[in-house]
This record gives structure tokens, C-alpha cells and sequence, in this order.
């Protein structure tokens, strides 16, 4: 069985605070097979990524973090920028075009300027036969989202649309890259997608972090990652 944590985050989004060496490194250490980079409306870090991991021996899919009109959408295997602001229904097309495919990550889940896709607007995606076919998963666990209501309401979402559930770490400090994860059969990337297309799937949950915990690992590395965000910025 494969071991993917398929939404983190690295100093190329505004509240990351790892780099994506420390990334790679990381999710190795910890027995990840897949990875995915998933920056806010941001893709050099995951090209970067995708680009250093044979070093590394692991396996990384590009993607972005896209704040659509209607809420934050996971974009996947996907290597051109996406506007944000977009309606759900063009995102989810243009990331077609790219022959990505997409989850959607925290649904319904508030809090800290959280911007969660709701389950009206998941359902009409999932209704459109064409945006179905790119909307093929469901984050029904997200290690480290302030609002755990929200992760039940999406797991409840997950089994009655008939979607693959994934669990995911969100991480923004590489403690957390793991704390959540999707298990799937084999170990490649299209072992995964062929898992997320079959429903077949699994959600692995590692140590709950209170909400103190979150926010004081992320306040602590946030601090310490300033020179390189702003490296990261000069370098635009």
C-alpha cells in the first residue's frame, strides 16, 4: 500500500514556513510515498519540488492551492498557474485542460479566514458530467484545520456524493507534514489516481494538534522562515 499527503504547503505560499529541500527531506524521512506541493495561487515551489525529488527518491505531484470565487480547490498534477477568482466550474475546467484533476480541500470548514468550498457548490460540480470527471476527491480529514467540525461534515459530503475521500495534512511547519495522509493500493501516481477514480482509498489519521499547538508551531516558524520568504520574493 502507498502513503500520499496530497495538500502542503512551503515558504513560496504566504503562510508557509519550510522550504521545499526541507519539504522533500522531511516527507522522505517519515515513509511518504507522494507528495503534493500545494502553495496558496502560487507553482514555483511545486515545480521545484518536482524537479529535486529523484535526489530525494520520492515522488512529487505538482499543484496549487487555488482560491476560486466559490472557495479553496486542491489543483493537481497540473504545471501552469491558474488565475484565482475564478468560478469552481472554470477552475476545474482549466485544470482539465492541463489533464490535472482536483480535490476539495476542508469543505465547509471556518475559522482564521479559512475559504472553504460549501456543499452546494461541490454537489453542482459533481452533478456537471465534464467538472466530475476533474473534481475526483473529497479532503474528509485535515490534520490540522482549526475547525474539526468541518471534517466530519466533509466525510458525511464524501460518502453520500459517492466521491474518494483523501486525508491530508495541510501543512504549514514540517512537523505536520503527514499527520494526515490517503493510503492507496501499489505505490506510484497512477496507482493514486486509478485508487481516487475506484473509490478505493483509504484515510490515515496520525496525532491530533490542538488549536494552541497549531497556531504556536506556525507563529514559531513563521519567524524563523522571514529571510527566506523574503528570498523567495526578490527571486520573482
Amino acid at each position: 500500500m502507498g502513503l500520499a499527503d496530497l495538500h502542503m504547503h512551503t515558504i513560496y505560499s504566504y503562510d508557509g514556513t519550510a522550504t521545499v529541500p526541507a519539504v522533500l527531506k522531511r516527507a522522505k524521512q517519515i515513509g511518504l510515498d507522494i507528495i503534493a506541493i500545494t502553495d496558496h495561487d502560487e507553482i514555483r515551489g511545486a515545480l521545484l519540488a518536482e524537479q529535486l525529488a529523484p535526489q530525494i527518491g520520492i515522488q512529487v505531484i505538482p499543484g496549487v492551492e487555488i482560491t476560486t470565487a466559490e472557495g479553496d480547490l486542491l489543483a493537481l498534477s497540473i504545471r501552469k498557474l491558474i488565475p484565482a477568482g475564478l468560478s469552481l466550474r472554470e477552475t476545474l475546467l482549466r485544470v482539465g485542460e492541463q489533464d490535472g484533476f482536483c480535490v476539495a480541500p476542508h469543505p465547509m470548514a471556518g475559522g482564521m479566514g479559512m475559504k472553504s468550498l460549501s456543499a452546494f457548490s461541490i454537489r453542482q460540480a459533481l452533478r456537471d458530467d465534464v467538472t466530475a470527471r476533474i473534481l475526483i476527491g473529497i479532503e474528509t480529514y485535515n490534520a490540522t484545520t482549526l475547525d474539526r467540525n468541518g471534517n466530519t461534515a466533509s466525510k458525511i459530503l464524501a460518502e453520500h456524493s459517492g466521491v474518494s475521500q483523501t486525508g491530508s495534512s495541510d501543512a504549514h511547519v514540517l512537523e505536520a507534514i503527514g499527520l494526515g495522509a490517503t493510503i492507496f493500493p501499489g505505490n506510484s501516481l497512477s496507482d493514486l489516481v486509478s485508487a481516487l477514480w475506484t473509490g478505493t482509498t483509504l484515510v490515515q489519521k496520525g496525532p491530533e494538534w490542538g488549536a494552541a499547538r497549531v497556531l504556536s508551531k506556525w507563529v514559531a516558524g513563521y519567524i524563523l522562515s522571514v529571510p527566506a520568504h523574503i528570498n523567495s520574493a526578490m527571486a520573482q
